[in-house]
């Protein structure tokens, strides 16, 4: 009978505990969120234009503050977002907070609190250790009810961002992230521990996922505590690998010593101030720097030693220590806001629409990655090869930006060029372009009677600027263009002149 009653207990004790496992995962699953999103990106070969909006869908989870955290590719232009939680039938408007594209992260809010009743804010863990299994939580395509899988942390190292094409720390998981699947959230021990960011399409991959990882997550939460998202600092210089012997050898390091080549240090970078080209940098922020540009930043675990920059905010000071002509030096760089574009191209952008110019029927735009991305997921092979090749030139403080004749829109001020298309500009009536502002500006200044563009080659357009004024309106109302110019161009030169004229008077 003894025996019978223990027998009893351990069974009461053992469904008690089921039962509480069981409300806390429909607590848990009460906290994923699936988001609905209506977005309509701009046109980039119509630049006034939109595409037609597309119906997506992601997921995410809540947390502290009356927040959503997902991923920003689930939200990017975004005009109409919709979230709803697991077991409801209804949907409550959304609107974003904050947005960090680099880190792929947004966060997002319900205007109507009642949203958050019987929902657990989730808090962030640490990240688990490799081998360690994990949970993933969301909405993939093919359902409307949340999946939940499992698979092993594999890796952890820096990889690309597909969204925004930044490098950054990602955990590689072996359980499948499928579209709807993105934003949802890594689980290990009921907190969040990453969130589902893409998929490995290469030939030959199976399941391989990669997540946001807590370090990331944790800079971008904090980065949102003003409202101000300033992201990701820049380091403000390039380095290669010092593996070869001889370039080591060249450098003036001994043999017990490693560390990544400067080759290039932005002028108007902070890092000016410290380093110079041919420096090697040994360590940054205490991290030994080994031969190919790793860091040890866990026992075993190596990635590249912008881990330790990416720790860091805006304002920051950086330690690094440097070998310079034999000699070791202990500094502090002060980190500034990466700046839009270290390249001729810009990268690509999201939630704003393209800026353009026309003048005499011809469609001028800056060249940036959302213009070569419009080419299809082939852009690789089908874009113009001149944009390609830019992408791989540096900008400077004398040429940021390269300005493209995108098209000519057939009228009689443009006879003879009606079949130009895609052709990089350099100079207008002889004055090198600087960036697109300055073109702009260059254009509607002009009081020559003809306006010259010529390209690095020497090829040349010519266009009459009495016709190209008096043409324009019949332009416009011909090809349905609402107006000559993007919004806001001109408003933003007449500030950036106000600017420079306040800055010669003091």
């Amino acid at each position: 009978m003894k025996h019978l009653l223990t027998f009893c207990l351990l069974i009461l004790c053992f469904s008690q505990a089921a039962n509480a496992d069981n409300r806390e995962r429909e607590q848990l699953k009460r906290s994923i969120i699936k988001i609905y999103t209506t977005a309509a990106a701009p046109d980039y070969f119509n630049p006034w234009a939109l595409l037609n909006a597309q119906q997506l869908s992601g997921s995410g989870a809540v947390i502290k503050g009356q927040r959503i955290l997902t991923n920003a590719h689930v939200i990017a232009n975004g005009s109409f977002i919709q979230v709803q939680r697991h077991g409801d039938a209804q949907k409550f408007r959304a609107r974003v907070t904050f947005v960090s594209h680099d880190a792929d992260l947004a966060l997002l809010t319900v205007e109507d609190e009642s949203f958050f009743d019987d929902t657990r804010p989730l808090t962030l863990g640490k990240l688990p250790d490799l081998q360690e299994e994990v949970t993933v939580y969301g909405y993939p395509i093919g359902g409307k009810s949340l999946s939940i899988t499992r698979g092993v942390l594999s890796r952890v190292e820096h990889q690309y961002y597909a969204h925004a094409e930044s490098y950054l720390m990602a955990g590689q998981i072996d359980a499948a992230i499928n579209p709807g699947n993105s934003g949802g959230p890594v689980i290990s021990d009921g907190r969040i521990v990453g969130v589902a960011m893409q998929t490995n399409h290469s030939k030959g991959a199976e399941n391989l996922g990669y997540f946001v990882p807590p370090s990331v997550i944790s800079h971008v939460l904090e980065d949102a505590k003003d409202g101000v998202h300033q992201g990701f600092p820049e380091f403000g210089a390039v380095t290669q690998s010092l593996e070869s012997p001889s370039m080591k050898a060249a450098a003036g390091l001994t043999e017990d010593q490693e560390g990544a080549l400067v080759v290039r240090v932005f002028v108007d970078a902070p890092a000016a101030q410290v380093l110079k080209p041919g420096d090697v940098l040994l360590q940054v922020d205490g991290f030994d720097i080994a031969a190919d540009r790793t860091i040890e930043w866990r026992e075993n675990q190596r990635t590249n030693y912008h881990f330790a920059v990416d720790k860091y905010h805006v304002g920051d000071k950086l330690p690094v220590r440097i070998a310079r002509d034999g000699e070791i030096l202990d500094a502090e760089i002060v980190l500034e806001a990466t700046p839009p574009s270290r390249s001729l191209v810009q990268g690509e952008k999201f939630d704003q629409r393209p800026r353009y110019y026309i003048y005499g029927g011809v469609v001028f735009v800056p060249l940036n990655m959302n213009l070569i991305k419009r080419w299809g997921s082939n852009w690789h092979s089908k874009a113009p090869i001149e944009y390609l090749y830019a992408r791989n030139q540096w900008s400077s403080p004398e040429q940021q930006e390269l300005v493209v004749a995108l098209k000519v829109l057939p009228a009689p001020v443009n006879l003879g060029y009606h079949d130009w298309k895609n052709w990089i500009i350099e100079s207008v009536n002889g004055e090198k372009i600087n960036d697109f502002q300055q073109f702009a500006q260059l254009m509607e200044s002009s009081q020559q009677g003809f306006v010259e563009l010529k390209d690095s080659a020497g090829y040349r357009m010519v266009l009459d600027a009495a016709a190209a004024g008096e043409q324009q309106p019949f332009i416009l109302q011909t090809y349905q263009i609402p107006e000559r110019h993007s919004q806001g161009l001109f408003s933003t030169l007449a500030e950036r002149e106000a600017q420079e004229e306040l800055g010669q008077v003091q």
